[in-house]
């Protein structure tokens, strides 16, 4: 069996592959709240076989939006919303794990959505953003309130009162967004934390408040419930985050029982990247945190087929590959990667008289007596 096709152990869940969705915000939301869109959008990979489907991100809080449109669960009517798609996609596959990105945004909320230009949103829809230090993200936009530290319980509780909720949602995996330059991220990188109290100046001080947050959410998760995080594996900046502040963090993170990792990059400031973006260039900062942390990695990053992703998961480079555009071209990525790779892959037996050679599509029970 190709390696990207092999179960992955993931606390005490098992994944049937090493293929997840990645989370890709909607902006369709109405006051956090999913809807038709949401359906459509999620419900598209019900059928696909991935091994897991993580939901866009979620903000807990209304002020740590990104945008109007987005994702929240700060109330009980987002949780039914979600709780609804959920169920859905149960009913076409029982197997596939479903997960949730929990996040603020920081200095890059109160901001348009892409397809209206993405920019900073004029005064009379626009609200106040926060951050470790009173920094822009970029020219052009607003300066940020810098937090007092006093308010650094209320942001903590409401990561846990969400995560609460996303139990109660029926999600079996939790994320949280610690990359991307949103609030989390801030607090980790130089670029943006320029604190002088207890959350900044040091590595140490600078992971205090994200190691907070994750210490919280992890004690309030069963333990049959997977808790991840996701970082920016290094800013691609001078003077930004590095490798070895994600190792030491990841080795933090282990230690308070973080189950997987999943290692992304950038986001902190659009100026002066120093990166060459390509196929797989994300994928070893993925690898230098699995060789010395040890959790399950998840890498992304412009993962194209199946056989690229292979080679990434059967050379150990990572252990499983979190695909997002590729899902927006071609929901079926994954019966593309088996047919690439002659291997046997999960469809609802709606769909079997779409094997394009005897044999080559799975139906559940079959998968279900195998295992």
């Amino acid at each position: 069996m190709p390696s990207l096709f092999e179960p992955l152990s993931i606390g005490d869940l098992i994944l049937r592959n090493r293929i997840g969705l990645s989370p890709m915000c909607q902006y369709s939301a109405v006051e956090g709240v999913p809807n038709e869109w949401h359906q459509a959008h999620l419900g598209r990979f019900a059928a696909a076989g991935l091994g897991v489907i993580f939901t866009e991100a979620t903000h807990v809080t209304r002020a740590g939006r990104i945008t109007p449109g987005c994702l929240g669960l700060w109330t009980d009517e987002q949780v039914e919303g979600l709780a609804r798609i959920l169920r859905f996609i149960r009913s076409v596959d029982p197997e596939v794990k479903l997960g949730i990105q929990l996040a603020h945004s920081g200095r890059k909320g109160s901001a348009d959505v892409p397809w209206k230009g993405g920019k900073p949103l004029k005064e009379d829809s626009a609200w106040e953003t926060v951050a470790p230090s009173a920094l822009p993200h970029d020219e052009g936009w607003p300066t940020p309130r810098a937090l007092d530290a006093g308010e650094l319980p209320g942001i903590l509780d409401a990561f846990v009162a969400s995560a609460k909720r996303a139990l109660a949602a029926g999600f079996e995996m939790v994320e949280l967004h610690g990359a991307h330059g949103y609030l989390i991220h801030t607090f980790l990188s130089p670029v943006s934390n320029r604190r002088t109290d207890a959350y900044g100046g040091t590595r140490e001080k600078r992971m205090r408040f994200p190691l907070e947050v994750a210490s919280a959410v992890r004690k309030v998760l069963p333990k049959d419930k997977a808790f991840g995080v996701r970082l920016s594996g290094q800013d691609y900046l001078d003077g930004g985050m590095t490798v070895d502040d994600t190792v030491a963090l990841a080795r933090e993170l282990k230690g308070i029982g973080v189950d997987f990792l999943d290692i992304s990059g950038g986001g902190i400031s659009p100026s002066k990247l120093k990166v060459k973006v390509g196929p797989g260039y994300q994928v070893p900062s993925a690898e230098r945190v699995k060789a010395e942390i040890g959790l399950p990695t998840f890498t992304v990053g412009m993962i194209l087929d199946g056989r690229q992703a292979d080679e990434i998961v059967r050379t150990g480079k990572a252990d499983a590959v979190l695909v997002g555009r590729g899902h927006l071209r071609e929901p079926f990525w994954v019966w593309r990667a088996a047919e690439a790779l002659g291997a046997k892959h999960y469809c609802p037996p709606q769909y079997l008289r779409a094997g394009e050679s005897p044999g080559d599509i799975v139906p559940r029970e079959t998968l279900a007596k195998r295992a």
